[in-house]
């Protein structure tokens, strides 16, 4: 996919489309980063990366439920001294990449940050927002106090963008989204998934090993697109990405719309795999030159008051 149209910006970085890999998705590896990035992709976020190993929780880990899936991975990443050569080939085959980092002290996202920095990574993203690790995500991204002190302290580990995730799990998003700037984000990131559970009632289980996990999918799109037009309006002069339930060019517009600059593929790809990327990118281009739309810049926020 070439630029043009579809070309974008978030903040001081170019994607040659709106179209990212979101993490979590076809990210633990560069070879699979690297699919995406060829198969369209304007962009790639890595895995969530933490200090150490981690195996996450216990299957079953994802399961269908009405309007998408709830997963409970619980962050299972090789740790940042393995990832880190991930990073250098996804960068060195050409993908603009966005290294996605978790931690549970100040310390260790400024020190995580610095790696991905290093690494090679076009920026940073903050995962304050997973909400089924205990002691990191939604327990730092639902408290504004570890919510600005966390980003202060990523914010001296690199001088490249930096993107905060945000919890939807939040009484006030938009207030999260102002601690979130005041403190050093470059751009923020609209959502992560619903804190959310789905039980079997053959066994009268939870029907996730770890019981409670994250809903995605084509259910969470009103929920994020809120998200989106709520941030965008706190916090008008930083670039928002949004993300949760866009399945279709016409969603993608949506979410422009709402504020976005860009937005982040998940769930679409379980079905349609990378192949997603071009053919909503086709449907994309399509949509503005039907529309005598030039360039992105005209939809981005062209539904707010």
């Amino acid at each position: 996919m070439s630029d043009g149209v579809l070309a974008t910006r978030v903040g001081a970085l170019r994607f040659r489309n709106p179209l990212l890999l979101a993490s979590g998705f076809l990210d633990e590896s560069s070879h699979s980063m690297i699919r995406a990035w060829n198969a369209g992709a304007g962009g790639v976020v890595t895995k969530s990366i933490g200090k150490e190993p981690r195996r996450g929780h216990p299957n079953p880990s994802l399961v269908p439920v009405a309007g998408g899936f709830l997963n409970a991975m619980g962050l299972p990443n090789p740790g940042i001294d393995a990832y880190e050569e991930e990073v250098r080939h996804t960068v060195k085959a050409g993908a603009a990449c966005v290294g996605s980092v978790f931690g549970g002290t100040e310390q260790e996202f400024q020190d995580l940050v610095a790696r991905m920095d290093k690494a090679g990574a076009h920026a940073v993203e903050l995962n304050v927002s997973c909400p089924h690790a205990k002691g990191y995500g939604t327990d730092i991204g639902c408290n504004p106090q570890l919510l600005k002190s966390v980003t202060t302290a990523a914010r001296k580990g690199t001088k490249k963008p930096l993107w905060v995730k945000l919890a939807p799990n939040v009484p006030n998003i938009a207030e999260m989204a102002r601690v979130a700037v005041d403190a050093g984000a470059d751009a923020l990131t609209c959502i992560n998934t619903l804190k959310a559970i789905s039980i079997d009632v053959e066994t009268r289980m939870p029907r996730l090993g770890n019981k409670v996990g994250g809903f995605s999918g084509p259910g969470l799109k009103s929920v994020a697109l809120r998200a989106v037009w709520d941030c965008a309006q706190a916090c008008p002069d930083t670039p928002i990405v949004g993300v949760g339930g866009i399945m279709t060019a016409a969603d993608v517009v949506e979410f422009l719309m709402a504020g976005a600059s860009a937005v982040q593929l998940g769930s679409v790809l379980i079905d349609a795999d990378v192949e997603a990327f071009g053919t909503i990118g086709k449907d994309l281009a399509a949509w503005c030159k039907a529309h005598g739309v030039k360039s992105l810049d005209e939809l981005v926020g062209a539904a707010l008051p």
